[in-house]
């Protein structure tokens, strides 16, 4: 365990040195994109802090936060590398930033690109301002999930309830005993065995004799004709069944005459002529289409 903490002591203060070291190259390339964009000397010192030293605290918040505050602090440290390695490259490319001796706000010879990188350099400030406030608000308020304590004892407790839990089996159930089965005696211990007087075999008990089931007189069917015993419903007598699609129609047309349009539904023809839904919607678009010709022909 000592040692495993040794590694990973060295391992971080290599880190350390590492990004230190990088630090140092970066600083005067840094410092000369911010003499060359109007900063004094004093902002050009510290300019290199605004850049790289965001970079490691948008690091520091990737390993702190989770999900998708992690997710933007991952961004943030994406966008500043990208705009410290653009910086560096340009110091690399213009041999007049480290004699200092560019014009004032000149990073490049076409235009163009010349005002993007006065506008990058300059930006990087304020975005640190605003992102580093941000992530230092979600890291202070980030609060992590708690970690179920586990007790030393579980496996320990697991093994006992199993064992418990074997030992409650429930008793088997014995046989039932039948009649012509033999009552054996119970074994006991081998230091403690009496000697038993063999139970007699119970005599088989036989089938109960059945009497046989005779034949009962039924009484002989009446061949006079049954009277109802109530009065047929007039609905059953009807023969609405059996009327033509014309009488159909003429029903309706009486049925409906002082009905509005609106009323003239297939449900309402139905319930008022007592028929099919098929011959209910039939016929409310024949009157529907026999009221629409009236009302032209009016007009």
């Amino acid at each position: 365990m000592r040692l495993h903490r040794k590694g990973r002591a060295a391992l971080v203060l290599a880190l350390v040195a590492v990004v230190g070291m990088a630090f140092r190259v970066s600083w005067n390339a840094l410092r000369d994109i911010a003499g060359a964009v109007g900063a004094d000397e004093t902002a050009a010192m510290l300019y290199p802090f605004v850049v790289d030293g965001l970079m490691a605290l948008a690091l520091i918040a990737t390993l702190v936060l989770a999900d998708r505050d992690r997710t933007f602090a991952l961004r943030v440290l994406g966008a500043y590398t990208v705009a410290s390695l653009v910086l560096n490259y340009v110091h690399g490319l213009v041999p007049e930033l480290h004699g200092r001796t560019v014009d004032w706000g000149r990073l490049a010879d076409w235009d163009p690109a010349n005002w993007a990188l006065v506008l990058l350099a300059t930006s990087l400030p304020v975005g640190s301002i605003y992102f580093g406030s941000d992530l230092v608000a979600k890291v202070l308020h980030h609060r992590p999930a708690p970690i179920p304590a586990v007790s030393a004892n579980t496996e320990e407790s697991t093994e006992t309830t199993v064992k418990r839990s074997t030992a409650d089996l429930p008793v088997s159930t014995p046989a039932p005993i039948t009649a012509n089965a033999r009552v054996l005696p119970r074994p006991v211990a081998v230091g403690f065995l009496k000697p038993t007087v063999p139970v007699k075999p119970s005599p088989s008990i036989g089938p109960a004799p059945v009497a046989p089931i005779g034949r009962r007189p039924v009484a002989a069917e009446s061949t006079r004709p049954r009277r109802a015993t109530g009065r047929v419903p007039a609905v059953a007598k009807s023969s609405r069944s059996k009327r033509t699609p014309d009488q159909l129609l003429a029903e309706a047309r009486t049925a409906t005459a002082d009905w509005p349009d609106a009323k003239v539904t297939g449900e309402g023809i139905r319930r008022a002529l007592h028929t099919s839904p098929a011959n209910a919607r039939s016929l409310r678009d024949t009157l529907l289409a026999e009221r629409a010709a009236t009302a032209a022909e009016a007009a």
